[in-house]
């Protein structure tokens, strides 16, 4: 199993998926059963999900991705691409890899307004 991690600073686990440009990608270690951190990748703007619209991305080649935050349409396109988004609030991609290889749940996103539309009264 492949992991990508949406990763702007290549330390933590960052929000906004669709326009995610950089990615941590992890395989599991036969050796040790531990994530490995195989490459990463650091993609032009025209990259991003928001502005891609081709079928042939570097993200589709892994089995899941996770994020902080990430709207239903991204969900959808990388459901159709083979790829199983996981949004949570964990922000350590490590640990959030080594969850997922142990077969462990994440925790869940907090609330999040993607639409960034003010809240009135």
């Amino acid at each position: 199993m492949k992991i990508a991690v949406t990763s702007q600073n290549f330390r933590t686990i960052t929000q906004h998926a669709g326009k995610a440009r950089r990615f941590l990608v992890y395989e599991q270690d036969p050796s040790t059963g531990n994530p490995k951190e195989t490459h990463r990748l650091d993609l032009p703007k025209q990259m991003s999900m928001h502005e891609f619209r081709g079928d042939d991305h570097p993200i589709f080649g892994v089995d899941k991705l996770v994020t902080g935050s990430c709207g239903q349409g991204f969900i959808r396109r990388m459901s159709g691409a083979g790829v199983t988004v996981v949004v949570t609030s964990e922000t350590d991609p490590y640990s959030a890899a080594e969850a997922l290889f142990a077969g462990r749940s994440l925790p869940p996103a907090e609330s999040h307004d993607h639409d960034h539309q003010p809240v009135m009264p």
